[in-house]
C-alpha cells in the first residue's frame, strides 16, 4: 500500500520491510510494478528465506528506483534459524544499520 499510495500522499521515501512481491509459491501475481512505480526513494529489507519473495527474485532497480537489503535466513518476520550461520540479534543488526543509513541519505 505504501508504495501505491506515496506520490499521492506525499511521502518522502518508503521503507518496506518485508514486500510481498508475490503470494507464496505464486510467483506469476508479482508485485513488482507497484514497487517500481512507488516514485519515491524505496528501500526493501527482506528476508532471505521470504515466502512472499526471495531477494534473489526481485526485479532489478532500473535507473536507482529501490534499494534492497537481504537479511540472510530470514523469512518474513525476519527470524532466522538457529542453525543459520548469522545470529537473530545479527539479523536485528542488519536491519537497523541498513534503514538507519538509508534514512541518513535522504538529507
Amino acid at each position: 500500500v505504501a508504495c501505491r499510495t506515496a506520490g499521492e500522499l506525499g511521502a518522502r521515501a518508503v521503507l518496506a520491510l518485508s514486500f510481498p512481491l508475490h503470494p507464496p509459491g505464486r510467483p506469476e501475481k508479482s508485485r513488482a510494478d507497484e514497487l517500481l512505480g512507488a516514485g519515491v526513494p524505496t528501500l526493501v529489507v527482506q528476508g532471505g528465506n521470504d515466502p512472499f519473495g526471495r531477494p534473489h527474485e526481485f526485479p532489478e532497480a532500473p535507473g536507482g528506483t529501490y534499494d534492497l537489503i537481504e537479511v540472510p535466513y530470514g523469512d518474513h518476520g525476519f527470524a532466522v534459524p538457529k542453525r543459520a550461520e548469522i545470529s537473530q540479534e545479527r539479523a536485528l543488526e542488519l536491519i537497523t544499520d541498513g534503514v538507519a543509513q538509508w534514512a541518513g541519505s535522504l538529507g
